[in-house]
C-alpha cells in the first residue's frame, strides 16, 4: 500500500510560479512511474505529466510543456511538479499518481495503482 499527500498548491497571479510536492509513504517508491494530473471545474480530469522510475525519462502534455517541469526524488519518496508562466486555465485540482507500469508519453488513468487526494491549485488574472 502507498499513500501519496500533496502539497503546495494555493492561489498565484496569472505568470507566476508554484511548486507541487507528493510525499509518498512506503520503501518502494523508485519501483513506481509516478505522474501528475489535473481536474478542472467542470472539466474530466487530465494528464499533465509523468516521469520514470529513474526520473531519467519525463513527458508532459501539450498543454504544459515549456512551462511545466515533472522531478523526482527517490532519496526522500517525493515527486515535484514545477509550474511556471502560470496561466487562468491552469486552475484546477492536481493529483499525483504512482504506477507500477513502465512509463508510456501519457500515462493512463486506468493503470493507476494509487491516487493522492488532491490538491487545489487557482490562478487569478
Amino acid at each position: 500500500q502507498v499513500q501519496l499527500v500533496e502539497s503546495g498548491g494555493g492561489l498565484v497571479q496569472a505568470g507566476g510560479s508554484l511548486r507541487l510536492s507528493c510525499a509518498a509513504s512506503g520503501r518502494t517508491f523508485s519501483i513506481y512511474t509516478m505522474g501528475w494530473f489535473r481536474q478542472a471545474p467542470g472539466k474530466e480530469r487530465e494528464f499533465v505529466a509523468t516521469i520514470s522510475r529513474s526520473g531519467a525519462i519525463t513527458y508532459g502534455s501539450e498543454s504544459v510543456k515549456g512551462r511545466f517541469t515533472i522531478s523526482r526524488d527517490n532519496a526522500k519518496n517525493t515527486v515535484y511538479l514545477q509550474m511556471n508562466s502560470l496561466k487562468p486555465e491552469d486552475t484546477a485540482v492536481y493529483y499525483c499518481a504512482a504506477d507500477r507500469s513502465l512509463i508510456t508519453a501519457t500515462m493512463s488513468q486506468a493503470g493507476v495503482d494509487y491516487w493522492g487526494k488532491g490538491i487545489l491549485v487557482t490562478v487569478s488574472s
